[in-house]
């Protein structure tokens, strides 16, 4: 198979999780002794949380753009960006390679389009919810987009990086979370997107009454796939 590059720390739970799926994806198509080929560059999410709170997504791109960079120059045949807020940088990244780099709205699209659904909800950061980086990506393929109230996108975004970044996953905060989709569900949603990367270890399928697209899973399905030619 071929190499993949990896752009993580931010967070690395969320590197983890890719990690973890990839090497699984790896065992179950080649055999249990097998792991996956994969380069990953981690960045300091410290350094990364501290420019998102400052707006300088002009110092991220630069900084996301030399991480693609060093994972082409060591071996890399694609790129995994590890977090969905920072697809926000994707474009400078592609422009700083010249090896594939996935689009995680993308892949998720592709999933949601089997399952015929046309509205569906985006859970994330608030930089997830409130840019359209994603939200234009799923109306591209047809999809409409519901994103919570301005509280509830408060109340999500602040249990991201306060106890999900940090591997803090508090029972009172999944039913905080639930709440919030059964209101999105109410509202017309017919599915659910998980929407940063490190969601997943808090929400599960069996928790939500509709189809729930987990975009960590997903996009590092979707890369493995192509590194494996499938």
């Amino acid at each position: 198979m071929q190499t993949i590059g990896l752009i993580g720390g931010i967070t690395p739970q969320s590197t983890i999780m890719y990690y973890e799926v990839l090497n699984n994806l790896a065992s179950k198509y080649f055999g249990e002794n097998h792991s996956c080929k994969v380069i990953i560059n981690s960045v300091d999410f410290a350094e990364i949380s501290k420019l998102q709170k400052e707006d300088r997504w002009d110092l991220l791109n630069d900084i996301m753009a030399n991480a693609a960079k060093s994972l082409e120059a060591a071996g890399a045949k694609s790129i995994l960006i590890c977090a969905n807020t920072m697809h926000l940088t994707i474009e400078a990244v592609r422009k700083s390679v010249s090896i594939p780099v996935i689009h995680i709205a993308d892949a998720t699209s592709e999933k949601i389009k089997e399952k015929n659904l046309k509205t569906v909800a985006l859970l994330g950061t608030k930089y997830t919810m409130e840019n359209d980086f994603f939200t234009k990506i799923l109306e591209s393929h047809g999809i409409k987009a519901m994103v919570p109230n301005l509280e509830d996108r408060n109340i999500i975004h602040n249990i991201i990086y306060k106890e999900l970044a940090k591997g803090v996953f508090i029972d009172a905060s999944k039913l905080v979370y639930l709440q919030i989709i059964e209101k999105l569900i109410d509202d017309g949603a017919e599915g659910v997107i998980l929407g940063c990367t490190e969601i997943p270890l808090l929400i599960k399928q069996e928790d939500v009454s509709v189809p729930v697209f987990d975009t960590t899973t997903i996009h590092a399905t979707k890369v493995f796939n192509e590194a494996i030619n499938l």
